[in-house]
């Protein structure tokens, strides 16, 4: 007998946690459950959000037992280069969760080989800043509808999955990433569920 959370592939996961809809009090409240967990991983939001763009989901991987072990949360707007609309999912988690395989269709539960490779004589493929700091992401192997890009931040996993694919230009412009488990913004904007968290 056990109270675990089951994947017929992975076998032991956290359970997946997502709200239904997105507003202010529904992210304070997953800040709130998030660190439970000392330290908590890191929720991070595109801060400014790009022109366009609003805040459209929120979720945590973890227990009362463990706490959270992994965060995503999704944004969405304008497709950079292409006309119609974009969605951009940023995931922090341990190693091992298999929350960000998940969004991104990786092969693998944890991105860590993954990245090995695509590290192997390569530099990055994009950049984003984490409070303040430069961080170098990877891009690494997914279905052709989306793009996935790899890193590491905080001490752990950052994975971006972007749809379409060409979303992913997003990250070479400059981006700027704030955590909200530090600092919720009171200007955040919020859209419509995005429906690729329970996908």
């Amino acid at each position: 007998m056990s109270s675990d959370w089951r994947c017929e592939e992975c076998g032991p996961v956290p359970p997946l946690h997502v709200p239904d809809h997105i507003n202010d009090q529904v992210l304070s409240g997953a800040v709130t459950e998030i660190t439970r967990e000392k330290p908590p991983p890191p929720l991070w939001c595109p801060w400014p959000l790009p022109p366009g763009w609003t805040v459209t989901g929120v979720g945590w991987a973890g227990d009362d037992r463990a706490g959270a072990r992994a965060t995503v949360l999704a944004a969405s707007g304008p497709a950079p280069l292409l006309d119609g609309p974009a969605d951009l999912l940023l995931v922090a988690e341990a190693p091992g969760v298999g929350l960000a395989s998940r969004y991104a269709g990786l092969t693998e539960r944890d991105p860590g080989p993954l990245l090995a490779e695509a590290m192997a004589g390569s530099p990055p493929h994009a950049k984003v800043r984490t409070e303040r700091h430069p961080t170098p992401l990877w891009s690494v192997p997914a279905p052709a509808d989306r793009s996935a890009y790899v890193g590491e931040a905080n001490g752990i996993w950052l994975v971006a999955v972007a749809w379409p694919a060409s979303a992913g230009y997003l990250l070479a412009d400059d981006l700027a990433l704030a955590d909200l488990v530090d600092w919720l913004p009171p200007e955040l904007v919020y859209g419509a569920p995005c429906a690729r968290l329970l996908g």
